[in-house]
């Protein structure tokens, strides 16, 4: 993406680099535009043939007393031009929709991206609301931008355009009179829309918040109700909605306003018009072309007037899409900014690489805010062994699993998994708090191994010591579980986790406090689980303060203050 010069004026600035960058994601799309543009116009152009010949129709039959069954031929032809409008808007609007599909696919794409950048460790922070936020309705804001505006602002110009070529041909003092109101409609929709961007922009802060506060609220229900404070979370979370309300009708309150002045000016502008061509054909007006006025030039001119108007109605109507494109590349761009690169050490595979262990050599990690909080860290395990990374909160365990996950690049340092650096090859991962979604046994064992059956994934639940808990369910690997893993045990739903890495079996698993939690009898099936693991020849590294898994492993690493300890 292109760099953009960054000028003096912070609020210049970032309403600059917003429509930068929108048009930026424009260029990829120009096919689809202009095939919505030339759809467009030529659904202008039949629209103006189409009066036309209403008009000659109207001025052949009433003024010329020609029969309509010799005018056969301009039924005929206003068939034909209201066919052509119709197949030139599906057009439109297909080239449209496909230009915003483009843009969605392609953005989403890129936040996919960004957030395997950024990592687990740099999101950590972030609220999950504001991430389907991202996804979802911000991705979502750029369809009418791309689909509906962008065509129509062309359209916009092209239309009327022509039809003031058409009005100056038929009464040239008619055509002054739209050219007078035209740049009105454009002046106050700019200074109308300038309000609506902002308010967009806050819409979309606003709507993070509030899904972020519910779903804060949701998930910490059973300590809001041990303190007895589920009354005043209740409150928090009305509160809050009223916020959004308000903001919703301000936007809202904007958006009739600029509806209202476009309509004003348009009205005011038609009706000159009518007064001028009514007393002109009455022959109360003689300046100029009006003594020339016929039914045909008259009823043309004034069929044209709405015409003239209906693009600036139009893109009156969309504007606000494109106020909320604006509001919603507030925050994505920020999203999309590159990650800075880590000043560390290349991670390319080392000429005579050992396939056979995992190799740590003067590891050093940062993190930003908080300077180095990992030095010195050297280590070699071969594969099939364990090592327990032991030491106080804090003193670095979780930031080498983290490494060596590939979820933050080390500051300095080499760290070879079996040869090749970090992320480039499936790791087992399990925190304290194992990942299960909402579904059946089968459904969470299958999220490691798509494909694996029904006899394997018993296999590997027999492993993990399940065996005899999986007997007593009704349906089975079909039996259906809540969210994390409701319907087991802590100790069950740790075990189905690492029935998981039974299932897929990675080369190294990594064990972060994996029976943190956990009370004596569900701790010791965790590790009766974890030492099958060991003996199955997956390499193991594990985090812990539990002396049994320190007993279980093959070596043991002690920190103290992000240093190994001699």
């Amino acid at each position: 993406m292109r760099a953009i010069t960054e000028p003096a004026d912070p609020t210049v600035n970032q309403a600059r680099c917003n429509r930068q960058w929108l048009q930026d994601r424009s260029r990829g799309l120009r096919a689809c535009l202009l095939a919505a543009v030339a759809a467009g116009f030529l659904g202008g152009l039949a629209t103006l043939l189409q009066l036309g010949l209403t008009a000659w129709l109207i001025h052949s039959t009433i003024v010329l007393d020609t029969p309509l069954a010799e005018q056969l031929w301009l039924l005929a032809a206003l068939l034909c031009t209201v066919l052509v409008r119709a197949l030139a808007l599906a057009l439109q609007n297909i080239s449209g929709a496909r230009a915003a599909h483009r843009v969605r696919q392609s953005l989403r794409k890129e936040l996919m991206h960004s957030w395997d950048q950024q990592g687990p460790v740099r999101l950590a922070g972030e609220s999950s609301a504001v991430l389907a936020s991202e996804w979802v309705e911000q991705a979502d804001a750029l369809e009418g931008y791309f689909a509906r505006f962008q065509p129509q602002l062309w359209l916009a110009v092209l239309i009327p355009l022509s039809v003031l070529v058409v009005a100056f041909s038929l009464d040239w003092l008619a055509a002054l009179f739209l050219l007078l109101a035209a740049p009105l409609i454009p002046l106050f929709m700019i200074l109308v829309g300038m309000g609506a961007e902002r308010l967009n922009q806050q819409h979309f802060a606003a709507v993070s918040r509030l899904a972020g506060h519910f779903l804060d609220r949701v998930r910490g229900l059973t300590t809001l109700q041990l303190f007895g404070q589920s009354e005043r979370a209740v409150r928090d979370v009305a509160e809050a909605s009223e916020d959004y309300r308000r903001l919703n009708m301000r936007t809202l309150r904007v958006a009739f306003l600029s509806s209202a002045v476009l309509e004003f000016f348009a009205s005011v502008s038609i009706a000159v018009v009518a007064i001028y061509v009514g007393f002109g054909l009455l022959g109360y007006i003689q300046f100029g072309p009006a003594g020339e006025l016929t039914l045909f030039s008259g009823l043309f001119v004034l069929l044209l007037a709405p015409e003239f108007f209906q693009p600036l109605r139009t893109l009156s109507q969309h504007y606000h899409d494109r106020a909320a494109a604006l509001g919603a590349a507030e925050h994505l761009r920020a999203r999309l900014q590159p990650v800075e690169a880590s000043p560390g050490p290349e991670t390319a595979t080392a000429p005579n690489a050992d396939e056979q262990h995992v190799t740590v050599r003067d590891l050093a990690v940062d993190y930003p805010g908080r300077g180095r909080v990992l030095s010195g860290v050297s280590f070699r395990l071969a594969k099939g062994q364990s090592l327990a990374l032991s030491g106080r909160s804090g003193s670095g365990k979780s930031s080498i699993l983290q490494v060596l996950a590939g979820f933050h690049p080390p500051a300095d340092g080499q760290v070879l998994l079996f040869g090749k650096p970090p992320g480039q090859q499936a790791v087992a991962w399990m925190n304290q708090r194992p990942f299960l979604i909402q579904g059946s046994w089968a459904d969470n064992l299958r999220l490691t191994a798509p494909e694996a059956s029904y006899p394997d994934m018993k296999a590997a639940v027999s492993q993990a010591g399940l065996g005899a808990v999986l007997a007593q369910q009704p349906q089975g690997l079909d039996t259906p579980l809540g969210e994390d893993g409701r319907g087991l045990s802590g100790g069950q739903a740790h075990r189905l986790a690492l029935a998981r890495i039974f299932l897929s079996p990675p080369r190294l698993a990594l064990l972060d406090e994996p029976t943190a939690g956990l009370d004596p009898h569900s701790r010791q099936e965790v590790i009766v689980a974890l030492e099958t693991l060991a003996q199955s020849g997956i390499t193991l590294i594990i985090a812990t303060h539990q002396p049994e898994l320190l007993a279980m492993a093959d070596h043991r690493l002690e920190l103290t203050n992000g240093e190994v300890q001699a």
